[in-house]
């Protein structure tokens, strides 16, 4: 069903600061800051070649980063993003397998401009799994 890895997401408490880490430090190919109000984040993404990593900063007091950076002030791996060609079938699928999508269960627009859905953590290992729909 999951198609490659689209990318991994690191919550920074400091979006410009980890941005510049990667740009001259690692010489990094990073992206303009996004905001994306719908999901209370900020984001930057950084080009890996066969990937990208994706810098997530709270946008806002209530954005779900701000809790995981409250838990784990210094930032780390939020979740990683795998590709689906068809959403709603991937949803099916994997609630009739058990797994449990978070929030009401309908694709909301991602970083990408696609449909993006999040699958439980408890579900798989501990990881916040993202699924994003991407055309063939």
């Amino acid at each position: 069903m999951i198609g490659r890895l689209n990318h991994i997401a690191i919550a920074v408490p400091d979006l410009a600061a980890a941005s510049a880490k990667y740009r001259d430090l690692l010489g990094a190919k990073v992206g303009a800051p996004q905001a994306l109000p719908e999901h209370g984040v900020t984001v930057v993404f950084i080009d890996a070649g066969n990937t990208k990593v994706e810098l997530l900063e709270p946008l806002g007091a209530a954005s779900p980063i701000a809790a995981f950076l409250a838990k784990s002030p210094a930032g780390g791996m939020h979740h990683v993003c795998f590709e689906v060609p068809d959403i709603a079938a991937a949803a099916a699928t994997l609630t009739a397998g058990g797994a449990r999508v978070l929030g009401d269960g309908k694709p909301r627009t991602g970083a990408h401009g696609n449909p993006v859905l999040f699958l439980h953590p408890k579900d798989f290992d501990g990881t916040l799994i993202e699924l994003e729909e991407v055309g063939g």
